[in-house]
Parts: structure tokens; C-alpha cells; sequence
């Protein structure tokens, strides 16, 4: 894949005019936002388990009060209001709505739910649901998890009350928000919850996850009442490398991050090369006659998460192994049948994550799945940075994280001049929040947010973001 020949080499772009159609909004999760653990019924999620238990959160913090956005909707939402977002994409809880993940229904989640969604309605703002964002029901994980294929029965369960509850008035409905993550760091590397480190349960739980999607959609279609989009988000893994070995690595990589979701949803089939390569592993007998075509489903948007490359070859088994796949390192590792691939330090510059900022990395995505899928429309349902955020006079002046947004959306722009159906674009994140096994040491918000006080400071990002969505043009 080659960048376009237009524009400034580094992304710099500015004035560029995004179509009217093109739905710009911000994104948030669940656990990551919400507090209130532990009030109106909601069960405990792995999320809960995992972030209590010590050494697995860097600074020793948890999910249980976070943004307190449970308690702070409505200054939230008149935030997104006041910054001019026309969407928001946000996640349901499935331990506040089914506090052990199957059975009785917790009638005070669902009602938060849709005051949030009445409250985005009134406002002008388009609802992008997300079911299911990494806080599965501990009570299913003690049953197995995601390992196990009951999981997926129950997620079609949690489904069905959600739409039935709210189908008549969300516009987008997204079935998983990154199941690479929820496999593969979650039951492969251990830095994830809830923590285990076994691949052939990794692998398991990719395609439980896959047919959690499949039952979902045809779920959502026949229950909701007024025709919404339906989606799935991928986090695509952009593989580069000018070594010799570096084809192999990439195909490993990109076969294991992108192509075992998209061959199953969108063409019916695994990867051959995948099941090959991790034959050690499993023998994939998880994968039942008839799964395949259930995973296979038609959706209206695929969603795009992107932040930063990967650089790869192989690993010559003799000079130390260089593991900058940019996840946690906690001894396990999220690549089954692939632990000789070898991922290089690469080229800063970087955000406070140590991820490398290559903005031509997200034309390049787009354009080559616009290529692979070409009637299939697209959105970018996250991106954004994380920097070391200061407030100053009352104001946080993010120039990094302005720039970072100016680049990206000057990629997107790009990849629509090449033909791309890009539908949106969801700036990752509304809120600094707490950043999964980082806690809160890791600030992505365009708005800051003071734990002690919850006071919420729209950053400089988030007035550019705003201007942006005024005008239809990068300021």
C-alpha cells in the first residue's frame, strides 16, 4: 500500500472539508466511565475482579467510581451538547443490565440506558451503542468465559433485552468493540481481564466472540423497530516491516489480528494460513458445523479502531527478541502459534502510550479495506492520543493531541478522495477515563477530568474538535 500523492507528507493538511453526511462525534466505554460499581443491582464484571486484585492495575486504581458518569449524565451530556458532537458512541454495561449474565434483568440499568439515549435524542446527538465492550458478567466467567461457547448463547440473551429495551430510538448498533482484545489479551498474554494465559482458550474465545456476533445481528434486525445500522469494531493491526523476513511476520500478524474476524464475518471462512499456523495450539474443534454461516451476517458499518503500526519480522531465535507490539507485557503473550514474530522498536514520534504516531498508517487501513470489502461502508469508531495533559490558568492547552487529530483527520480525508465510503469519524476519547491496565496514569480525553473533584475541563483538543465540527473543515 503506497500514501496518496497529495497534501503535505507529514499530514499537516488544513481546511479540509468533510461531506455533510460525515457523522463526527466522540466515544466512550462503560466501565471505563460509569463509577457507581456496585449501586442499583449492577453485578460484578471481570473488570471488577480483575482491577482489585494487586499488580495488575499500574497505579493500584479500579473502575468503581472512575468518571462518575453514572451519577453526572446530564452534565455530560450537555457537554457534548455544548462541544457540538453529532454522535456519541458509548457501551452498555451487561452486569448492570444482567448483573450475573443470564437470568433476572436489572430494570435500573436498563433505565439509565435510555435516559442516556433520550437524553442524546433531545440533544441532537446520534446514539452509537456498543453491547459489549470487555465487562463480561464475572458471573459467566467463572463459568468458563469467553472459552466457553455457552457464552456466546448468553451474549445473544443480553442482546435481545438490550434492543428490546432501546430498539426503537438508537441509530447504531455495534455487537463487539474489539474481541481481539477481549481474546487474545484477556486469555493470551494475561494483561487484560481477566487475566489468563493459555492460547489454545485465546483462540477459543476469538470464535465464541465471532458467534456471539452472528447471533446478535440477526437479533438486533428482527427486535429493533426503527431500522438502525448495525455494526462490529475491529482494532485493524497495521503491519510493517522492510526486512527480509518481515512478509512472513506480516501475514502471521495480520492473519491473527485482522483476518480471523473479518474472513468468518465477512466471507464465511477462517484463514487456512491462520488455523495453520496455530495448529500446535488447537485444532479448532471448537468450531461447530453451521458457525460460519451464522458468523457470516451482513452489516451496514464496519467500525475501524486505529492508533499507531507495528513493525515485524521474523525472530532468528538468537539475538534477543524485541517485543514492541505496543500491550502490556505481563509474561503471557496475545499471539498464538506466532511467538516467533518479532515486533521492532519503531521510529517515535510517540504519545504517552509509547505508540508511534503514523498517520499514513490509517489512509493506508482504510484504503486497503476499502479495497478488500468494497461494498462494505466504513467508520472510524476510535482514534486519539494520550499525552501528558497539564492544566494551566484553568486551561489545558494539548497542542500534541491537536496535532495528533489534525494528521488523523487529514488521513481520513485522504482515504475519501480515494474512494473510501467512510461514513464518520469517533474521536477516542470523550473523557480521560480509566485506561484498562493503566488506570488512570494514561489521559486520552479531549475533555480532562480531575478524579478528585470530577471537574470536567474541555481541552484545547476538544474546542479544535468542535470548530471542526462547526465549520465541516480542519482549522
Amino acid at each position: 500500500m503506497s500514501t496518496a500523492a497529495h497534501g503535505n507528507a507529514d499530514y499537516r493538511d488544513h481546511g479540509l472539508e468533510f461531506p455533510p453526511g460525515f457523522v463526527i462525534g466522540s466515544a466512550t466505554a462503560s466501565y471505563q466511565i460509569e463509577g457507581a460499581a456496585n449501586e442499583d443491582g449492577r453485578g460484578p464484571s471481570i473488570w471488577d475482579t480483575f482491577s482489585h486484585v494487586s499488580g495488575n492495575i499500574t497505579d493500584a486504581s479500579t473502575g468503581d467510581v472512575a468518571d462518575d458518569h453514572y451519577h453526572r449524565m446530564v452534565e455530560d451530556l450537555d457537554l457534548m451538547k455544548g462541544l457540538g458532537l453529532e454522535s456519541y458512541r458509548f457501551s452498555m454495561a451487561w452486569p448492570r443490565i444482567q448483573p450475573t449474565g443470564s437470568g433476572a434483568v436489572e430494570q435500573r440499568g436498563l433505565d439509565f440506558y435510555g435516559r442516556l439515549v433520550d437524553g442524546l435524542l433531545e440533544r441532537g446527538i446520534r446514539p452509537i451503542a456498543t453491547l459489549y465492550h470487555w465487562d463480561l458478567p464475572q458471573a459467566l466467567e467463572d463459568a468458563g468465559g469467553w472459552p466457553n461457547r455457552d457464552t456466546a448463547d448468553r451474549f445473544a440473551d443480553y442482546a435481545r433485552i438490550a434492543v428490546e429495551a432501546l430498539g426503537d430510538r438508537v441509530h447504531t448498533w455495534t455487537t463487539l468493540n474489539e474481541p481481539w482484545c477481549s481474546s487474545y489479551l484477556g486469555y493470551g498474554s494475561g494483561a487484560h481481564a481477566p487475566g489468563r494465559t493459555d492460547g489454545a482458550d485465546a483462540l477459543a474465545a476469538v470464535h465464541h466472540l465471532n458467534l456471539a456476533h452472528g447471533l446478535a445481528v440477526p437479533i438486533i434486525r428482527e427486535t429493533a423497530t426503527n431500522d438502525p445500522d448495525v455494526s462490529v469494531t475491529l482494532n485493524f493491526h497495521v503491519a510493517r516491516g522492510s526486512g527480509a523476513t518481515s512478509p512472513e511476520a506480516k501475514r502471521r500478524i495480520e492473519g491473527l489480528a485482522n483476518r480471523v474476524f473479518t474472513g468468518p464475518m465477512l466471507l464465511g471462512a477462517y484463514p487456512e494460513d491462520v488455523i495453520a499456523d496455530t495448529a500446535e495450539v488447537t485444532d479448532w474443534s471448537f468450531v461447530q458445523d453451521g458457525d460460519l454461516e451464522l458468523i457470516n451476517q451482513r452489516i451496514d458499518v464496519l467500525g475501524v479502531n486505529y492508533y499507531s503500526t507495528v513493525t515485524v519480522e521474523m525472530w532468528d531465535g538468537i539475538s534477543p527478541r524485541q517485543n514492541a507490539d505496543g500491550h502490556k507485557d505481563v509474561g503471557g503473550s496475545p499471539w498464538p502459534g506466532s511467538r516467533d514474530v518479532e515486533f521492532l522498536v519503531q521510529d517515535g514520534p510517540y504519545t504517552d502510550m509509547g505508540w508511534n504516531i503514523a498517520p499514513d498508517g490509517l489512509e493506508d487501513l482504510l484504503v486497503d479495506l476499502s479495497e478488500q470489502f468494497p461494498d462494505q461502508p466504513l467508520m472510524i469508531t476510535e482514534n486519539g492520543a494520550a499525552f501528558p495533559d497539564v492544566v494551566t490558568d484553568g486551561r489545558v492547552h494539548d497542542a500534541e493531541r491537536v496535532d495528533y487529530l489534525n494528521r488523523h483527520f487529514t488521513a481520513a480525508h485522504r482515504a475519501l478522495q480515494r474512494g473510501v465510503d467512510l461514513r464518520g469519524y469517533q474521536v477516542w476519547s470523550l473523557l480521560d477515563n480509566f485506561e484498562w491496565g493503566y488506570g488512570y496514569s494514561k489521559r486520552f480525553g479531549i475533555v480532562r477530568v480531575d478524579y478528585d473533584t470530577q471537574e470536567r475541563i474541555v481541552k484545547d483538543s476538544g474546542h479544535w474538535l468542535s470548530e471542526l465540527i462547526r465549520t465541516r473543515r480542519t482549522p
